[in-house]
């Protein structure tokens, strides 16, 4: 969302870096597609760019350029999967990987439709038409590539007044819009849960799966200075950063990494290697690189200590991992 927020201001030539000030982040970081940030400072980010920006509806406009190319491995994992309503579920289950400001579920209605309803917190009222804009948007052109063009809601509710640009939200999303609602949510026909996939590919799917759930274990860990360290990390793994090196770049001692690390339940070495287990399970899907190859991108001289390693981290073998024979 940052990313996409960031590249909406170079269209228009606004300068994004004073949306950063403050934040132990800068520009080209967001451009990282693992970097991490807090939902405080991401609502702060949004709240900062939104006025500076010329259009009205951004979160439309940055929602309608979506693909599944934008949803990263959980994008690949629900266009490999099964079926329409496979792939909701997979969606459903790993959308905090996309470190969404609204939390999705589904619902069914007594009419047997079915319905997408997103819930934001209460600190980002405020920013509500945006955050709907964008995730409602998005979802509707992953869900169109997913199912095809002809996908449209059956109609959507929106939980705040129609704003002075309403008729764009008729000609996105194809349906009624209704405002003013109890809740937010995309209404849908129950018959597209049983569409099926040509795409669907099951070695490719559990791929992804694996990758997703690595994600979302270690999602679950990272407070602000973890994020902060993990960006840090992720450029330099071949070279085997120490702490010292990245306490020195985030301009703190080591003692106040350490505490400051505790203080969110985690310790350097936990994050070096959740990110070392992350870069590996990716460089692992390039069957042209070695094993070896793999532990070294890492920080490994040798092997056997990378497979020792990675059987530590994740409980199977890089080979395992790679559904090769070791």
């Amino acid at each position: 969302m940052l990313c996409g927020l960031v590249l909406l201001a170079g269209e228009f030539g606004v300068n994004a870096e004073s949306w950063f000030a403050g934040m132990r982040l800068n520009v080209q970081e967001i451009h990282d597609p693992q970097a991490r940030v807090s939902y405080r400072q991401a609502s702060e980010i949004i709240r900062r760019a939104l006025p500076t920006l010329p259009i009205d509806g951004v979160g439309l406009a940055m929602g309608e350029k979506q693909n599944g190319g934008n949803f990263g491995l959980l994008g690949l994992a629900m266009k490999t999967a099964p079926t329409f309503g496979d792939a909701v579920q997979i969606g459903l289950e790993y959308q905090r990987n996309l470190g969404p400001l609204m939390d999705l579920d589904v619902q069914d209605r007594e009419d047997g439709a079915l319905a997408v309803v997103a819930t934001a917190p209460e600190e980002a009222a405020d920013l509500l038409p945006f955050l709907c804009e964008e995730m409602f948007a998005s979802t509707l052109m992953l869900a169109r590539e997913l199912a095809g063009p002809d996908f449209r809601p059956l109609w959507l509710e929106l939980g705040y007044p129609a704003p002075r640009y309403a008729r764009r939200y008729d000609d996105l999303f194809g349906c009624e819009i209704r405002f003013n609602q109890t809740q937010h949510a995309m209404v849908v026909d129950r018959r597209w849960l049983e569409l099926p996939f040509a795409s669907y590919n099951p070695v490719t799917s559990r791929q992804a799966l694996a990758l997703c759930q690595a994600q979302l274990a270690a999602m679950s860990l990272r407070g602000e200075t973890t994020a902060a360290v993990e960006r840090q990390l992720r450029p330099r793994l071949r070279d085997n950063p120490q702490m010292t090196d990245v306490a020195a770049a985030l301009h703190l001692s080591e003692r106040t990494l350490r505490r400051q690390l505790a203080e969110e339940s985690t310790s350097f070495s936990a994050v070096h290697d959740r990110v070392r287990t992350e870069r590996a399970l990716e460089l692992l899907q390039d069957l042209e690189l070695t094993i070896a190859a793999v532990g070294s991108q890492i920080g490994f001289t040798d092997v056997r200590e990378f497979r020792r390693a990675f059987k530590r981290w994740t409980g199977h073998t890089p080979s395992e991992m790679r559904g090769t024979p070791t």
